[in-house]
């Protein structure tokens, strides 16, 4: 059951590079990749306010059949974060394409959900510099944490770790 919800989650908000058509018009990137992401303090069951870092390393494709390597730094704070959800996180991701472009992209909306020790988060923003200004940002993680559930009790959750989509563009 567990596995078939999390299958279900990652098939609805996860889409494969060839989505991307080759490129997204109007100066869009679509990226695929992994990231690895620590909390402080550690997500536990009571809401409070968390420090989220997370490390992302993408392909992207940048433009029709152009695609280049990226790596992506995000800082920020969820001011209500817990094991079950994040509510209204301000983070920015700053990235660095292989090609010497980059980009800063501000998140203030999201989404998680947690299911055992599976992670979904999403995040909306926007391209506030660099490749992309101006356009819309989505960011979309199916993460595993690699703790037990019950740490939510005891220690709290460090950290999560998986698959990464960062969709630029209308």
């Amino acid at each position: 059951m567990l596995s078939s919800l999390v299958l279900l989650g990652a098939s609805l908000a996860w889409a494969p590079a060839g989505a991307a058509h080759g490129g997204r018009p109007g100066g869009g990137v679509l990226c695929t990749g992994g990231s690895r992401s620590t909390y402080d303090p550690p997500l536990t069951l009571a809401s409070r306010s968390v420090r989220v870092r997370t490390r992302a390393e993408y392909t992207c494709t940048v433009a029709p059949g152009r695609t280049v390597r990226a790596t992506g730094d995000l800082d920020g704070v969820s001011p209500a974060a817990s094991c079950v959800q994040w509510d209204a996180p301000r983070i920015a991701e700053r990235l660095h394409y292989a090609d010497g472009e980059g980009a800063l992209i501000v998140y203030d909306g999201g989404t998680s959900v947690r299911v055992a020790n599976a992670l979904f988060v999403r995040l909306s923003g926007r391209v506030v510099e660099g490749r992309g200004e101006g356009l819309p940002a989505h960011r979309t993680v199916p993460a595993l944490t690699g703790q037990l559930p019950t740490d939510c009790l005891t220690s709290g959750l460090q950290g999560s770790e998986g698959g990464a989509q960062l969709e630029v563009g209308p």
